[in-house]
């Protein structure tokens, strides 16, 4: 534990590692429902859309180790059990029972705009009390958002493509 680091933040640690291990859950079930996703999506543009999904998932599992990271920095540590990724989710989980492309992308673009207001949030409660919490926030944000600009640009183009016939 950095006893400088933790001593600097502006903010309850406490309050802070449970925000952070809340947004560990998040990108953790994002992950597996972006890899999930891949695994078994169909439709029109399936191989393109499940590459963009894995190249997602590998994102979120980033997410996750920079969480950690900061977590570990701060005297922390993330949740343990993967069943406690479901008490703590702010944005849940959503299984991709029906697999069709169109429900899939939906499924994750709610995912993102869940993520985005999430960080949003722990950069307003870290802005000019925790500098390094706040920058992480804001470089995972920043990836969430072009997240769901990719999901949206490949929904939009099937329904373009459906309109078109």
């Amino acid at each position: 534990m950095g006893t400088k680091a933790r001593q600097i933040v502006g903010v309850d640690v406490d309050a802070l590692l449970e925000k952070l291990n809340k947004a560990f859950a998040d990108e953790w079930l994002a992950y597996y429902q972006y890899w999930v996703g891949a695994q078994v999506i169909q439709g029109p543009a399936r191989g393109a859309v499940a590459g963009e999904l894995m190249e997602h998932a590998g994102e979120e599992l980033g997410h996750a180790a920079m969480l950690v990271e900061r977590m570990i920095q701060l005297g922390g540590s993330p949740l343990l059990k993967p069943e406690d990724w479901y008490k703590m989710t702010n944005c849940s989980y959503e299984a991709p029972e029906d697999p069709y492309v169109e429900v899939v992308l939906e499924q994750n673009i709610k995912g993102e705009q869940c993520a985005i207001a999430v960080y949003q949030e722990l950069m307003a409660f870290t802005k000019d009390k925790d500098p390094i919490t706040y920058n992480l926030a804001l470089e995972i944000m920043e990836d969430e958002i072009e997240h769901e600009e990719d999901l949206q640009a490949f929904a939009e183009d099937i329904k373009l493509m459906r309109s078109r016939r």
